[in-house]
């Protein structure tokens, strides 16, 4: 580690004004962050933790019947919701219990790593996500590795869930970190049908369109005979190819298409 400030605003707005600052970064539940300060893959100058926010923090339903859950909220608190059972399933599964516990929603996604949970149940489910100054279609949100449309010093506040009619996840992990080789989130609405996909592309989480389709007029496994993803574009390392990511995709969004029910 190394000498750095160390802020715990009360409120937004001094959230906000403490990162003004183009060297602050944000510290949520530090999964990802800590050890990356410890490694010196990240050196900022100041962190401003919102872990002081209570207002970032709990899980409602609005007028629209959304879900919507405060950015700072813990995995396992998600994990204990019943609002929106897939995606309770889904944050159960997120690393340890003293990951579930400290680790946020929040956090996660404004990270965007290409191989974590919570970008698939937020690009599958249309969700909005809320920052200090603006509303985010899940559409527009991620943008490749690690890059996401939050400005600087714009905070996530809070995510709105529509509820699916069916959902289901399913990942094959990597047992040591426990994020996924690849994980898939389906998700059917009245007007259609969302796969989202994560861990395999190196763009990150991305919308699976052909599988989309061919679910959108038959809600079953045997829909996707013969729809197929090549290797391109996909992650290569010691854990698998390209190909072995892209045949895995398949396999995994049957298996998600059949636990949704």
């Amino acid at each position: 580690m190394y000498a750095f400030d160390f802020e715990r605003p009360a409120t937004i707005a001094d959230a906000v004004k403490a990162l003004a600052d183009e060297d602050a970064q944000v510290l949520a539940g530090g999964q990802t962050l800590i050890p990356s300060l410890k490694q010196r893959l990240a050196m900022p100058s100041k962190l401003v933790s919102l872990s002081g926010l209570a207002e970032l923090r709990g899980i409602c339903s609005d007028d629209e019947g959304r879900l919507c859950i405060g950015a700072a909220t813990p995995h396992a608190e998600v994990a204990a919701q019943d609002g929106y059972k897939a995606l309770a399933r889904l944050a159960a599964n997120i690393g340890d219990p003293a990951v579930r516990n400290r680790g946020t929603i929040g956090g996660s996604l404004a990270n965007n790593d290409p191989s974590a949970c919570y970008p698939a149940p937020v690009l599958a489910s249309n969700a909005t996500i809320v920052t200090n100054n603006r509303e985010i279609a899940a559409d527009d949100f991620f943008r490749g590795l690690f890059d996401t449309a939050l400005e600087q010093g714009e905070i996530i506040t809070e995510i709105r869930f529509p509820r699916p009619e069916k959902a289901a996840y399913v990942k094959f992990e990597q047992p040591a970190s426990r994020f996924a080789l690849v994980g898939v989130f389906v998700a059917r609405f009245p007007d259609g049908v969302r796969v989202a996909v994560t861990g395999a592309s190196e763009e990150g989480v991305f919308r699976w369109s052909e599988a989309e389709a061919a679910l959108g007029g038959d809600f079953s496994a045997g829909a996707l005979e013969g729809v197929t993803l090549d290797g391109s574009g996909m992650i290569e390392d010691v854990h698998g190819s390209g190909a072995y990511r892209a045949h895995l995709t398949g396999v995994l969004t049957r298996r998600a298409v059949e636990a949704a029910g």
